[in-house]
């Protein structure tokens, strides 16, 4: 139970009065207090037995759920990119606010929106390797026309490497009209909007698309943006100790044996080479299929996915087991893996800080606005396995089982992908609570509550800000 400082000053002052009345005060307080409390207790039984549930998940539900994934790729190829998917609309209804409740402020964290692949390497090689086998005479007419269509692919990044693209800017013109549209009276008037970005380009751009949707939607809105690296220590803190024990060697002979299970080219291979000695004694045909792989991946980010696909190369099979390996691969490096600690996702501690800080801040104003922050995935992941959101906290100790359990990566840190606090009160100075929406759709937090998808401000501040004094830096 939260009380004011207030309340709680007038609550002692009922104690303190031998009279009828005060009397009755003070049981009718304490009747409300067990109600209360009891509510609580419910809701934290509640959340324990569903986790103690989704911990303990059958190994048929596991099978069915990994099942399901695998179909949801099957049906849409896309999502077998893992962080180069792009954004995915959203189309889940937002639960209603308890009554009496409104939203005044907004913190968020997003990720910038769809780019090229970094640097001319993963084109470039692509090319070269298919190019010279196209000389030696070793290529299928499958082989020659993947030729031709990963040279379109490299002409139309050519100088724009790392860069957003066209959909990468759309995607969060809509990210910033669909905010404004769901949660009007945060954007009302004059109210400041105070917006961060990492130094990188594509996450600037992706940060005043944004701003100038916000400016359109309403001419008033008094903005504050910057880049800068005084901000790097929470934008995306580079901690080159837990970095190390990241990738140790345990986790690399894991994620080596885990892809040995799950990733074959040879298939692909033969289809695209005239020669199996070619492929398999005189270029690094697994270099060239992952190279292929991701080329792939990237397209639905670029104007030319209108045109050719690279997905029709691959098998099903092989997209989804191209994807567990990926998904498997940033469970070890991101997710709550024993095999390096359980300790990666407190990369974000300084964030969550920050957020924190800043709501903390905010929600003493009248009209607070919005707090919005703008990086990258390799913030979005670790964050929400810091939070818990989704459950994405769990530590699951066989690979294998990763997908079955739920730990599905393309469902936190698509293009564009984006965390939202969304807070709400009565009035000034009274009771807050808030939701979270991972990518635009309700989440989960393991923490109690009586009015799920909303939880309590105080809840989450003290639940979140002991869990960061457990880490010791």
């Amino acid at each position: 139970m939260v009380i004011s400082h207030k309340k709680q000053i007038k609550t002692a002052g009922c104690f303190g009065y031998l009279s009828i009345s005060s009397y009755f005060c003070t049981i009718n307080l304490f009747n409300k207090t067990i109600s209360i409390m009891k509510k609580m207790f419910l809701s934290l039984f509640v959340v324990c037995m569903s986790s103690y549930v989704f911990a303990q998940k059958t190994e048929k539900e596991c099978a069915d759920y990994e099942t399901l994934i695998r179909q949801e790729i099957k049906d849409n190829p896309c999502f077998s990119a893992s962080n180069y998917l792009a954004y995915p609309t959203p189309t889940a209804p937002l639960t209603a606010a308890p009554k009496g409740y409104k939203p005044f402020y907004i913190s968020h964290y997003g990720r910038h929106g769809s780019r090229y692949l970094i640097g001319t390497e993963d084109y470039d090689n692509t090319v070269s390797m298919l190019a010279d086998a196209e000389k030696a005479g070793k290529l299928t007419d499958l082989g020659k026309d993947v030729l031709r269509r990963v040279k379109m692919i490299r002409e139309e990044s050519r100088k724009r490497e790392g860069e957003l693209t066209q959909l990468g800017a759309e995607q969060h013109q809509q990210i910033a009209a669909r905010m404004y549209e769901r949660f009007p009276e945060v954007f009302k008037g004059d109210v400041c909007i105070d917006a961060k970005s990492t130094i990188v380009i594509r996450c600037i751009l992706s940060m005043e698309n944004e701003l100038h949707q916000l400016l359109i939607k309403n001419p008033k809105l008094r903005i504050t943006h910057d880049a800068s690296e005084h901000d790097m220590y929470f934008m995306n803190l580079q901690d080159k100790a837990l970095y190390d024990k990241k990738r140790n060697q345990y986790s690399r002979v894991l994620n080596q044996e885990f892809t040995q299970r799950h990733v074959n080219y040879n298939r692909l291979l033969g289809s695209l080479f005239n020669d199996a000695h070619y492929f398999k004694y005189v270029i690094d045909g697994n270099r060239l299929g992952h190279l292929l792989f991701k080329l792939a991946s990237n397209l639905q980010s670029t104007e030319l996915r209108k045109q050719i696909t690279l997905y029709d190369i691959f098998t099903n099979d092989e997209l989804y087991e191209l994807w567990k390996q990926s998904n498997a691969n940033w469970y070890l490096g991101y997710g709550n893996s024993k095999y390096n600690g359980g300790t990666q996702p407190f990369s974000q501690r300084n964030l969550l800080r920050n957020i924190i800080q800043q709501a903390d801040s905010c929600i003493q104003l009248e009209r607070p606005g919005a707090t919005l922050r703008f990086g990258h995935e390799t913030m979005v992941m670790p964050l929400t396995c810091l939070l818990g959101l989704n459950n994405f906290d769990q530590q699951v100790d066989d690979l294998e089982q990763l997908v079955g359990r739920g730990w599905v990566n393309y469902k936190v840190f698509p293009m564009g992908a984006n965390i939202q606090f969304i807070f709400y009160r009565k009035q000034l100075g009274g009771d807050v609570i808030f939701k979270v929406l991972l990518n635009e759709n309700e989440a989960t937090l393991p923490l109690p509550s009586d009015m799920a998808p909303y939880y309590r401000w105080n809840d989450f501040r003290e639940y979140y800000l002991k869990k960061l004094s457990t880490y010791k830096e």
